[in-house]
C-alpha cells in the first residue's frame, strides 16, 4: 500500500507544482489580506474535488470591525474547513495550515515574487516555504489516497486559516473556538521539517515603547528634551536585560539549548513635526521578546515592562509609555504519546533516517490546538529556504516527501 501511494505521488509531482503555482500567484499578503476570498474559493474547490465535505467559514463583519485596523476593514476574512468521515474510524486527525504570507521586497531571481518559477529542483515565490507548500503536499497526499482507493484509518479534518502572519485571532484562534471540529490529534504543517518533528514552539510578546521628550529649536537644544537621545540610552540599558535573559535556558528533547531573545527596533520612528533643526519630542521603537516553550507570555511581558520602567527612571528626564502590540503563546508537548511515535516512524520510513523531536524558535498555530482543544499536537512540513526573505523557495523533493509522510501516517495510525 505504501509503495502504491509513493508511486502515485512521484508520478503526479506536476499536480503538486501546478497547485502550488496557482496558490503562490494569489498574493495573500498580510497585512492587509485582501486576496483571501480568491484563495479560499480555490482551496474549497480543491478539497471538494478530492472528496471532502468542504466549505468556507466567513468571519462575521462585526468581529472584523472590532479586531482589524481601520485600514483593513474592507478585506474580509475566511477560513476553509474540509472533513472526510471514514467508516468505522473512531478517532479524528486534523491538518492545519495558514495561507497568508508576509509582504515582499527586493529583487527576486525569477522576476515576480508571485511567479512560482521552477528552477534546479526548487519552486520560488512568496509562500512556497511558508506555508503554501505544505498545503500542496497535503492535497497531493489526499489525492493519492483517493486515486488508489486507500482509506485513511482516521476521520480527517483539514483547515486552511487566515492571519497567522499577524496574530491568528481570526484564523486558527477563531477556528478552534467556533468551527464544528472534533479532532483527537492535530498536525500544524510547519515548525518541523526534514527529520525533525516539532513538539513545541516559542511564543512572542510584541511591545511598542514610546519615549516622550520636549520639542525645541535646533539652535537651543538645551531648551528641549531630546527623545532620540533618551531612547538611545534606554536601548543601551536593554543590553543588560538581554544578558539576563541569556541565563535562562530550556533543553529540547533533541538536546538543543534554547534561550529567550530580544530584538529591538524592527520598527522605529519619530513623532510628527520632525525636522532637522528641531529637537525631537517623540521617539518609538518595537520590542520582539521570544518566549521559551516553558515560559508564559504573561510572566515574560510583566518582567519586561518592569525592567523598562525601572531603566527609564534611571535616565534623567526619560518618560516612556509602553503599548502591547500583540502576543502569541508558546507551546510544548512532551513527545511521549503514541501519536508522536507514529509520526516519527512515518518520517523515518519515507526519509530513511531516524527522526528527532525539536522545538521551533519561531511561533506557529500549534498552541491553539494543544492549549484550547487539549489534544496531542505536532508540527511537520516540507519547509524551505529564505523564509520571509528574497527568493523564498521550497525544494520539490521535500514537498513530495512531505506528501508521502502525510499519506503514510493516515494509513498506519488509527489512534
Amino acid at each position: 500500500m505504501a509503495r502504491n501511494l509513493d508511486a502515485f505521488i512521484d508520478t503526479h509531482a506536476g499536480d503538486l507544482i501546478s497547485r502550488l503555482q496557482q496558490m503562490v500567484s494569489i498574493a495573500t499578503v498580510n497585512p492587509p489580506g485582501c486576496d483571501y476570498a480568491s484563495i479560499t474559493s480555490y482551496l474549497t474547490h480543491e478539497l471538494s474535488a478530492l472528496g471532502l465535505q468542504a466549505r468556507r467559514l466567513p468571519i462575521p463583519a462585526k468581529l472584523l470591525k472590532a479586531t482589524l485596523p481601520q485600514s483593513d476593514h474592507g478585506c474580509p476574512r475566511y477560513n476553509v474547513l474540509g472533513q472526510l468521515p471514514v467508516r468505522g474510524a473512531k478517532k479524528t486527525i486534523h491538518f492545519n495550515a495558514h495561507y497568508d504570507v508576509v509582504p515582499v521586497s527586493g529583487t527576486w531571481r525569477h522576476g515576480s515574487p508571485f511567479s512560482g518559477a521552477v528552477s534546479g529542483g526548487w519552486i520560488y515565490g512568496r509562500g512556497t516555504a511558508d506555508m503554501k507548500g505544505s498545503i500542496a503536499s497535503l492535497l497531493l497526499a489526499l489525492q493519492a489516497l483517493r486515486a488508489t482507493k486507500t482509506a485513511p484509518l482516521m476521520n480527517v479534518e483539514v483547515s486552511f486559516t487566515a492571519d497567522e502572519e499577524t496574530d491568528s485571532l481570526l484564523g486558527a484562534g477563531w477556528l478552534v473556538e467556533n468551527a464544528p471540529i472534533k479532532p483527537d490529534y492535530a498536525i500544524v504543517m510547519e515548525g518541523g521539517e526534514l527529520n525533525r518533528v516539532c513538539c513545541g514552539h516559542n511564543g512572542v510578546v510584541w511591545l511598542e515603547v514610546t519615549v516622550h521628550g520636549k520639542a525645541a529649536h535646533g539652535s537651543t537644544p538645551q531648551d528641549g528634551i531630546n527623545a532620540l537621545e533618551k531612547m538611545s540610552a534606554l536601548v543601551l540599558a536593554l543590553g543588560d536585560y538581554k544578558r539576563k535573559l541569556a541565563r535562562r535556558t530550556f533543553i529540547t528533547p533533541e538536546g538543543e539549548t534554547m534561550k529567550p531573545t530580544l530584538n529591538l527596533g524592527g520598527v522605529f520612528s519619530s513623532g510628527p513635526g520632525g525636522k532637522i533643526n528641531t529637537v525631537p519630542a517623540l521617539a518609538r521603537f518595537s520590542i520582539d521578546r521570544r518566549v521559551l516553550a516553558v515560559e508564559t507570555v504573561a510572566s515574560a511581558e510583566a518582567d519586561l515592562r518592569a525592567f523598562l520602567q525601572a531603566a527609564a527612571k534611571k535616565i534623567p528626564q526619560c518618560h516612556i509609555t509602553v503599548a502591547k502590540v500583540s502576543d502569541n503563546h508558546p507551546c510544548f508537548n512532551a513527545p511521549d504519546h503514541p501519536f508522536f511515535a507514529a509520526m516519527a516512524d512515518s518520517v523515518a520510513r519515507v526519509r530513511r533516517e531516524p527522526a528527532v523531536f525539536s522545538v521551533s524558535s519561531g511561533f506557529n498555530d500549534m498552541h491553539f490546538f494543544s492549549h484550547h482543544l487539549k489534544i496531542p499536537t505536532l508540527g511537520y512540513g516540507p519547509g524551505g529556504e529564505d523564509i520571509h526573505a528574497v527568493n523564498e523557495r521550497a525544494r520539490i523533493k521535500e514537498l513530495l516527501r512531505a506528501a508521502k509522510i502525510y499519506a503514510e501516517l493516515l494509513t498506519t495510525f488509527a489512534g
